[in-house]
């Protein structure tokens, strides 16, 4: 997901995507600890994808 498709979400959109994130990522770490990840590079990209949501949602904050 994009910077730029970030920003047209609503906050409350956000949140949500940030949540469904985490919980994904925490899925796929407790994959790689009992070895059977199949796709190791997708826990970077849901790392990344994070920190884009939550530099929206302080750009957002600072812009009130």
């Amino acid at each position: 997901m994009k910077v730029n498709e970030i920003r047209n979400l609503s906050t409350e959109e956000i949140q949500a995507k940030i949540k469904e994130s985490k919980e994904e990522l925490f899925n796929l770490r407790f994959q790689q600890a009992t070895g059977n990840l199949e796709k190791p590079s997708r826990i970077r990209e849901l790392r990344h994808q994070v920190a884009r949501l939550k530099t929206v949602l302080r750009e957002r904050e600072l812009g009130e």
